[in-house]
């Protein structure tokens, strides 16, 4: 059995797939909860049941009320929110450049044989859709835009499947405040450690991408606004870390209540998203196309 040694991974070459180095992961007894947060564990039909119970996907769930019909599903690794998606009622394309068995397009067929939902699978990358013009109802993309080679042309094709009066939702993107600020953010990311391929944009950047391809009505969530950036953590295992970061565990029982009180929370909440410069920090975004 291997265990993690994080040094060590720093200096030595990394997995030649990001299935390899999933497949690692898993392995190691000290990343197990890190697994899970992923949703790697298996049976995958498991942890995509959580994630759609999850309270991330409950704020999701909100974004798109009142919505219905054809949704793709850009860069849909294992499938988890083609599922979600497909158990409140969309018809569900999973768009997935890599083809794995494990986090891939043929995890998602199999998943959806298994489950029997609408899903339907193609393998492409999200700068070039292989979908006629005003296609889809919802374009939904998970951590995607940060890692688009082209911004810019993602956000368009985007903007040219949907039909008129569709929705992206474009969630969990990492936001540094100054490009200097990347290379940290690559040194702390734990998975960009195994497999590279991660990235972040200044938030002007990703607003700028979605304005200039068409889109209007845009909805920006901050890190702090919804359990779709802070997830895994629910709101109150939120409270429990800001308690204990802040070096307040043994006032932890009044300080909890202090931040239970919803006027009190509020406050917090603003005063964080104020002085939070976290290299990496998650924001979602929400665009309608007239």
């Amino acid at each position: 059995m291997k265990y993690v040694n994080w040094q060590k991974m720093n200096t030595e070459s990394h997995f030649r797939s990001w299935e390899e180095a999933v497949e690692w992961l898993r392995d190691q007894p000290d990343q197990q909860q890190m697994v899970l947060d992923c949703y790697y564990d298996d049976p995958l039909s498991v942890a995509a049941e959580r994630y759609w119970r999850s309270a991330e996907w409950a704020d999701i769930r909100n974004l798109l009320k009142g919505r219905s019909g054809k949704a793709l599903d850009v860069g849909a690794g294992r499938g988890i929110a083609s599922y979600a998606l497909a158990r409140d009622g969309f018809t569900v394309t999973a768009l997935e450049p890599d083809t794995s068995e494990l986090v891939g397009a043929e995890a998602i067929r199999r998943l959806a044989i298994e489950e029997s939902l609408p899903i339907s699978v193609e393998v492409e990358f999200s700068e070039r859709l292989p979908f006629a013009d005003n296609s889809f109802d919802v374009v939904f993309a998970r951590a995607v835009l940060h890692h688009t080679k082209d911004l810019d042309s993602a956000c368009r094709e985007f903007y040219r499947v949907l039909k008129p009066g569709g929705v992206l939702l474009a969630i969990r993107e990492h936001v540094i405040s100054r490009k200097e600020d990347l290379d940290t953010f690559l040194e702390q990311h734990p998975l960009h450690k195994l497999y590279g391929g991660e990235n972040a944009f200044l938030l002007k950047r990703y607003t700028a991408a979605l304005g200039s391809a068409g889109f209007g009505k845009i909805v920006v969530l901050s890190p702090w606004s919804s359990a779709i950036n802070f997830s895994p953590y629910t709101v109150s295992a939120l409270k429990r870390e800001l308690v204990c970061r802040a070096g307040l565990t043994p006032l932890s029982t009044i300080t909890q209540m202090f931040l239970d009180v919803p006027v009190f929370w509020n406050l917090t909440k603003k005063v964080l998203e104020r002085v939070d410069n976290r290299s990496g920090r998650l924001y979602s975004f929400k665009g309608e196309k007239a």
